[in-house]
């Protein structure tokens, strides 16, 4: 049996997810702005239109993972900021 993780339309600002298992989720037009990610396993998963503004995610799986349409300001991954790299590579410089 499948248990299908669909978030669609969903207003998730600050949320917590903690050591759960989101594979194949589906996040459309989602605000997870201020969200948190830890352990969790995102195999598979899709964001499309999504607000990642300030989210961390933290030992999290990213394995054949799609995000489209997404706004990054803020965005953390194990403790780098993803929006200073992506401007420090437009600029040529190598990371601190």
């Amino acid at each position: 049996m499948t248990e299908e993780k669909l978030f669609h339309h969903q207003q998730l600002p600050g949320a917590k997810f903690h050591g759960c298992g989101l594979v194949q989720a589906e996040f459309d037009n989602v605000d997870m702005s201020q969200s948190k990610f830890k352990g969790v396993n995102l195999r598979a998963s899709s964001f499309t239109d999504i607000n990642f503004q300030g989210t961390k995610f933290t030992n999290v799986s990213f394995a054949n993972v799609s995000i489209e349409d997404a706004n990054i300001d803020g965005l953390t991954i194990f403790g780098w900021n993803i929006t200073a790299l992506i401007k420090d590579a437009q600029k040529g410089k190598p990371p601190n």
